[in-house]
This record gives C-alpha cells, structure tokens and sequence, in this order.
C-alpha cells in the first residue's frame, strides 16, 4: 500500500518532496465528483437560463484555471506543465445530479493526481455559485480519484469498497 508520509523530514517539519532523482514518465489522472441539485437549479441548467450565463462552460473554464493553479492552493505540490486538462459533465436529470469528470496529462517526475482533484472541486465550487440564486440546497460530494497511470507507483483505478 502506502510508503508512509514523505511530506515531513526527520523532524517532522513540512517539507516539498524531492523529486530530483525520479524519472519523467507519462502521466495522467482522472477524477470524479458531483453536485446534487434541485430541480429548478437542473432545468436552468440544462436550458441555459440561468441568469449568471452559462454555467456549464464557466464552470469548464474555472475548472481548468483550478487545474493549472493548484501547486498555489496546495502547499507541497509541484508546479506542473500541464499538457491536457478536460472537464466533462454528465447530468442525471432524472436524480437533479450534475457529475464532472476532470482528466489532467502531463510529462513529469510526479504526478497529476491533485491537479485533478482540484479541477472538478472549482468545478462543482462554480456550479455552486452560478446557481445559488435558484436554490442554495445542493450538495458537492463523492470527489475522487478515478485512475492515474505513470511514475513510480504505477497505473491506479478506483474500486468500490
């Protein structure tokens, strides 16, 4: 499984890890998270009326700022050259769910992992904000890693426990 907590040095101070040493392989990551929203919000949505413009492409666009801002939310993260980022939806009208997909590529000695993590949070944190004039009662949840492949460590995908 893990190999510890590398993020501290002997003394238990933070600290950046080095990443020097490692070779620079492919990398990508998906992640995955949705919004569960009210009716009223997911009609809006899908019809483009919301009043703020539209969401679906701000949020997009929000989402892959997010991705490319991450080592500066995120102390220990290394600035990466992000060579792909992609937001993608899927809305379960039926469930008044909007799920968001972010895929991050990069050639590098570490991973993507938190870039995409980071874009579909921005992501669902827009749709949050362009909608909260409707209805402020939705629910931002389910925020995952769905696969990495590259580095070290190998290809990852998420199982259900």
């Amino acid at each position: 499984m893990g190999q510890g907590f590398n993020h501290f040095d002997e003394k238990g101070n933070a600290v950046m890890v080095d990443v020097s040493g490692k070779a620079v392989t492919a990398r990508t990551a998906v992640a995955k998270g949705c919004i569960h929203v009210g009716k009223d919000v997911m009609e809006a949505v899908s019809s483009g009326t919301v009043q703020k413009g539209d969401v679906l492409g701000v949020a997009r666009v929000a989402g892959i700022m997010g991705v490319k801002r991450t080592s500066d939310l995120i102390p220990m993260c290394h600035p990466l050259p992000i060579q792909k980022c992609s937001i993608d939806y899927e809305l379960d009208q039926e469930h008044n769910i909007i799920y968001v997909f972010c895929t991050v590529k990069t050639e590098g000695k570490t991973g993507v992992e938190m870039e995409a993590l980071t874009g579909v949070q921005i992501t669902l944190l827009t749709i949050y904000d362009m909608c909260k004039a409707i209805d402020k009662h939705m629910v931002m949840s389910e925020i995952h890693l769905v696969e990495k492949t590259g580095g070290k460590s190998g290809a990852f995908r998420f199982q259900e426990k």
